[in-house]
């Protein structure tokens, strides 16, 4: 079991977001970080400030993981179209 540490960053982030959002992803961060071997919606990064994300709908977690879990951002991801490139 994981340690699971949040950022004030993080935190600042997840209160401005809607109840269910935040529930949403408090909920995906200690079920799918508690045994990072088990985890599905999480992904190394290559060439990124953070190590890993983790994908909960239209958000996206940036933690690293040093001995511990530390959740370090917030981002949400707009949706695309085609006029989007």
């Amino acid at each position: 079991m994981n340690r699971i540490e949040w950022n004030p960053k993080a935190l600042r982030q997840m209160r401005k977001l809607e109840k269910a959002d935040h529930t949403a992803i408090r909920k995906a961060v200690n079920e799918e970080l508690s045994d990072l071997d088990q985890a599905r919606n999480v992904k190394a990064l290559t060439n990124h400030d953070y190590q890993y994300r983790l994908r909960v709908g239209r958000f996206r977690v940036f933690f690293n993981f040093d001995g511990g879990i530390k959740v370090v951002s917030i981002e949400e991801v707009k949706k695309r179209d085609e006029r989007t490139y």
